[in-house]
């Protein structure tokens, strides 16, 4: 086939591996992940850099729209800039539980038994931002931003969680305070942000189950 002569081609890489040594590992992810949960309660205990580091790694080698890779992670540690990311948080989060959010919609959080307060973004050792770059003076308009930065933040979350580490993710809205607060240009669009430390002592989560693979899974016409 021609390809756009820009582009260089080469060797897709072969991964294949002996059938039984395929369904180890995909078996083992998959254990790994079943235990993965949304934690609010972090620990203060230092966590290793390289961990964050190479998850955001992974995070990058997510597939993006027209390969144009719209996304950027801005790690947060000082605590003077967590306090002021909190205390911007929870005024949103304030208006959003007083009287942005439906009745419907607060019924739902209700059984998680969240509320206003995030002492996560100020506890946890990091929190990752993560952006959306959109069209602006160094970066191209971008396809499919969303879906692109959304398949990042899913490898980021198992990056962290294959690490032992406990996540969060959190939507304040609206979020264009965020660019003031991290120094971000404008087109960038905050997507989500992550508290990245370890669960504290005694943590708990919502007792809540997952689907099941049945109401999940469709397999359509023959297999």
């Amino acid at each position: 086939m021609t390809c756009n002569p820009r582009h260089r081609m080469r060797p897709a890489p072969r991964l294949e591996l002996p059938a039984d040594e395929s369904l180890g590992r995909s078996r083992a992810f998959l254990e790994v992940m079943r235990t993965r949960r949304t934690v609010r309660e972090f620990s203060d205990r230092p966590v290793p850099f390289e961990l964050v580091r190479n998850a955001v790694a992974t995070a990058a080698t997510a597939p993006s729209g027209a390969n144009l890779q719209p996304w950027r992670f801005v790690v947060v540690s000082d605590p003077e800039r967590k306090r002021r990311l909190r205390a911007a948080a929870e005024q949103e989060e304030q208006a959003f539980y007083g009287s942005r959010a439906s009745a419907e919609w607060l019924a739902a959080l209700e059984p998680l038994g969240t509320d206003w307060r995030k002492p996560f973004l100020e506890t946890a050792p990091y929190v990752i931002v993560v952006f959306e770059v959109h069209k602006g003076p160094h970066s191209p308009r971008p396809y499919y931003a969303k879906e692109s930065v959304g398949i990042a933040v899913g490898l980021l979350l198992a990056s962290l969680h294959q690490a032992g580490l406990a996540t969060l993710t959190h939507t304040p809205s609206p979020m264009r305070w965020l660019n003031e607060l991290l120094d971000r240009p404008a087109e960038e669009r905050a997507f989500i942000v992550v508290p990245v430390g370890y669960a504290a002592e005694g943590a708990t989560v919502p007792d809540i189950d997952r689907k099941r693979l049945d109401q999940v899974l469709v397999l359509s016409g023959e297999t």
